[in-house]
């Protein structure tokens, strides 16, 4: 056990050394997969961020339920009770209509012009706050209330709730292809790379195969510098990344000061990170292997 490890470990030393053997070979192969990971890797990072913003400026879905004029106080309670009792609404808050003429204004700053009426023209409401965030199930409970009796309109903003679903599950999936597309064409390049590295050591491989050397110990090192350069290239995803982020939070931040707001783009968070460092070592561990798989048994002593 003890001297399989060591043996992996000079193989691992054995790959580092062939790495910074050929220096500019190597960068540009860990910045050509570092650059092809961080594409959807950045977007799978934008999508995220979008969301949280969408959820900050959304904040909580409300339905506004306005009551028929002349609804009595009692039937206004018995209402109150029965939304308190409803199962998709987590609580409610009722606007007098004298309370919600007050707001009025005071906001919109007509305080000549409302106090002038000589009557108040706004109803009784109910502000409604569900369980349920999604776009279907808002729907579903504003329907339902729109067939209780003395609800004259029930309010609900549900098109920008459709709209950024379909907006981001579209994006979702052009990540998904992309990173499909671009993890086949990592593949492929530590395929050609171990691929012409076992062309150049041809003849190393047949003196080894003549002293008995097996395939598997033959196919360590190919596989450790492909799992090497991929890690390698996920490292490199990560800082193009990291700094992309760093350079528009500067840019974003002036933006976002115009507005009042303190938003900012999050980087990936260490469960993400973890995955994209494994991810890419194992794509290049691929490549490698079915490089190895394909070129090495051709390889025979004369």
């Amino acid at each position: 056990m003890k001297s399989a490890a060591i043996q992996h470990l000079q193989v691992l030393r054995f790959t580092a050394q062939r790495v910074l053997h050929t220096p500019v070979a190597s960068l540009l192969n860990i910045i050509v997969i570092g650059i092809a990971l961080s594409l959807p890797v950045g977007g799978y990072v934008l999508l995220k961020n979008v969301q949280s913003l969408a959820a900050q400026m959304a904040d909580t879905p409300q339905i506004s339920v306005f009551l028929a004029n002349g609804t009595r106080p009692d039937e206004i309670a018995q209402f109150g009770r029965q939304l308190k009792e409803h199962a998709a609404i987590e609580h409610i808050e009722f606007v007098p209509r004298d309370l919600a003429l007050r707001q009025l204004q005071q906001s919109t700053g007509l305080a000549d012009v409302v106090g002038g009426l000589t009557q108040n023209p706004l109803p009784d409401a109910f502000i409604i706050y569900p369980v349920a965030l999604d776009a279907k199930k808002l729907e579903l409970l504003r329907d339902d209330l729109k067939s209780w009796p003395k609800f004259e309109h029930v309010q609900l903003d549900s098109a920008w709730a459709h709209k950024l679903e379909a907006l981001l599950r579209f994006a979702q999936l052009a990540v998904v292809i992309l990173a499909a597309m671009l993890s086949f064409a990592l593949v492929a390049i530590t395929f050609n790379t171990i691929r012409l590295q076992i062309l150049t050591q041809r003849d190393e491989i047949e003196v080894s195969k003549l002293i008995g050397a097996t395939n598997g110990f033959i196919r360590r090192p190919f596989l450790y510098f492909g799992l090497v350069q991929g890690l390698l290239g996920g490292a490199a995803a990560w800082i193009i990344i990291a700094a992309s982020l760093t350079l528009l939070n500067y840019s974003l931040g002036e933006l976002m000061q115009l507005y009042g707001s303190s938003f900012s783009l999050r980087h990936l968070s260490l469960g993400d990170s973890i995955t994209l460092l494994g991810f890419s070592a194992y794509l290049g561990w691929l490549g490698a292997w079915l490089s190895v798989s394909q070129h090495l048994w051709q390889i025979e002593p004369k």
